[in-house]
């Protein structure tokens, strides 16, 4: 077991997760339990899955839980282009946190490297 709270990738992805909280703020408000749903979920789910596969046994399990991880940021990736498209969220905001969220990805893909056998 090893404290998530350790890893660049963890503590990335949860100050991303704030950022994207404040951006979902403003969402139109008749998508409060559809998109905005969405995206804080997908978002949430990176961090929150680093830190669950940090308390499980071996490797493997955490491997497992790092590819959710990786999983959700690209599920996540999905939806800011859908607002985007929408007109939902700016052109800038969308490359700006865009920009982050594949430095994530690159960090995730990274750890899973370090990890295989």
């Amino acid at each position: 077991m090893q404290d998530f709270r350790k890893l660049d990738v963890w503590r990335r992805s949860h100050a991303f997760v704030l950022q994207v909280y404040t951006i979902s703020r403003q969402l139109p408000a008749d998508e409060r339990f559809g998109m905005c749903s969405q995206i804080r979920r997908a978002a949430s789910s990176i961090p929150a899955n680093i830190a669950e596969g940090c308390v499980r046994r071996g490797k493997a399990e955490l491997r497992q839980f790092l590819y959710t991880s990786l999983g959700s940021a690209s599920e996540l990736e999905y939806f800011l282009l859908l607002a985007r498209d929408l007109k939902m969220i700016e052109q800038t905001q969308h490359l700006r946190v865009e920009a982050e969220l594949l430095q994530i990805k690159k960090m995730l893909a990274a750890l899973l490297q370090r990890l295989d056998p």
